[in-house]
């Protein structure tokens, strides 16, 4: 079978393809836009927009630097994504089935949490305002598992790109509300206005919910039916519930990582390594970015006008740009383009803070960064999809997107501490530097490109 991104340039380079925009007037297509929208809206206001607030109230840069360990909970959603995708919820799953009681349940969860985080005090009450953002971010952690799996379940393979390009753009859409939407009724209400606006946005995704159908449908093998269930069946000594557990556990959390294993061989281990250090660069400077335009003098209002409004457009462009450069060169040659750009542009990070607080110093600094940032996502997540089994697509795919993050989430810990220790430059330096092993293994997997072969 060829690989996703064969598919892709296929597509994209069909004559036809200006009539294939009437793809995006499908029900299930246009519904993901506002999933994707719920799906963006509390990455931000655990991440980014929080380190602003703990800033301008003065929280130290070491302080801030280890809440990027929030951001740990995307990284491990693995772990509990076979229980969304099989266990069902009490009364919820009855009336809304698998996928949308999940969905209710972490986008209430959400709303109640950064509710909560603006009636919170990071002065007085840090400790809480951290255990906050962490439930919110696993909220939303769950909430990413469930509409991957709705998205890949509601309709046929032909339009999953179509539907993934609008959770893409609803996503893009809610981190600008809070970015720098926040950002500027920060500015206007205060922070504790801001979170409480923020946390009513949370209806969009109730509303995607309350319209959308559950799906019906799904190529996910049952677990019974697989291989390794059968066989443990057939030897395991347990009866009753012991065996049931087991044949869960065997089917919904074993099969999965063996059948990455079988079809990668040696293969699994630049892979994997590729997976998490390719956004190591990016993720573990991306908690001094705020802090840094702060500390150079520039306003929120200012902050949120380039690195929000303009970032965001900025990040668009660079995803376009992606699709484009991948059709026209391929995705190999286009990852290794990602990997360099992104270390190399963390480095304009290092030059903005040798200058005095200049709008266009800030601006060329976003520009370069939210281009490659945008272009890097786009060509990884085409890299991903060509590594995911069709058979195990939900529970694979929450693997890569998990480990993808972990690495840089683990090095921004301490990115507050290095720069109190060595200054802002040495640090996006050092930064940079991170980005060098992504650019080295994604040559070396550009010279074998079969390990993006995989089962229909």
């Amino acid at each position: 079978m060829p690989s996703s991104a064969d598919h892709s340039t296929h597509s994209e380079s069909n004559p036809n393809i200006v009539r294939g925009w009437s793809v995006y007037l499908r029900p299930a297509v246009w519904r993901m836009l506002l999933l994707g929208f719920s799906a963006g809206l509390p990455y931000m206001l655990v991440f980014s927009t929080l380190t602003a607030w703990l800033r301008t109230e003065e929280v130290s840069r070491t302080a801030i630097g280890f809440f990027a360990w929030v951001g740990v909970t995307y990284s491990i959603k693995v772990l509990w994504a076979p229980v969304v995708d099989r266990v069902a919820l009490p009364v919820l799953t009855h009336y809304l089935g698998q996928r949308r009681s999940w969905m209710l349940l972490a986008q209430v969860v959400i709303g109640l949490g950064l509710a909560a985080m603006a009636w919170t005090d990071p002065t007085q009450q840090l400790t809480q305002l951290a255990l906050l953002a962490v439930l919110v971010a696993f909220a939303s952690a769950t909430q990413d598992i469930t509409i991957d799996a709705f998205r890949i379940e509601s309709d046929e393979l032909r339009y999953q790109a179509a539907m993934a390009g609008t959770y893409v753009l609803g996503y893009r859409l809610a981190l600008l509300a809070t970015g720098a939407g926040a950002l500027f009724l920060a500015d206007i209400l205060g922070w504790a206005g801001s979170y409480l606006i923020m946390a009513s946005l949370v209806s969009v995704g109730l509303i995607a919910v309350a319209i959308s159908k559950e799906p019906t449908f799904t190529d996910r093998l049952d677990i019974e039916q697989d291989p390794l269930v059968i066989a443990y069946r057939s030897r395991t000594p347990l009866k009753g519930f012991g065996a049931d557990m087991g044949a869960w556990l065997t089917g919904a959390v074993v099969a999965p990582f063996l059948d990455f294993w079988r079809r990668l061989g040696w293969m699994v281990v630049p892979v994997l390594a590729l997976v998490g250090l390719y956004k190591v660069s990016d993720i573990s400077m991306a908690a001094m970015a705020n802090p840094l335009y702060i500390d150079l003098g520039y306003t929120l209002s200012e902050i949120g006008a380039i690195s929000g409004l303009f970032g965001v457009a900025m990040t668009i462009l660079g995803g376009l740009l992606g699709g484009v450069m991948v059709a026209r060169f391929g995705l190999m040659p286009m990852l290794v383009v990602g990997a360099i750009g992104v270390a190399v542009t963390n480095l304009m990070f290092a030059w903005l803070a040798t200058q005095s607080p200049q709008l266009w110093a800030l601006a060329t600094t976003i520009t370069a960064d939210n281009v490659f940032v945008g272009f890097s996502a786009t060509v990884f997540i085409a890299w991903l999809s060509g590594l995911v089994s069709q058979r195990y697509t939900a529970t694979q795919y929450a693997l890569l997107s998990s480990f993808m993050t972990l690495p840089g989430k683990f090095l921004g810990g301490p990115s507050g501490w290095i720069v109190d220790q060595a200054g802002y430059v040495f640090f996006f330096v050092y930064a940079s530097a991170l980005g060098i092993p992504a650019m080295v293994l994604a040559i070396y997997l550009m010279q074998r490109p079969t390990h993006l072969q995989r089962d229909s």
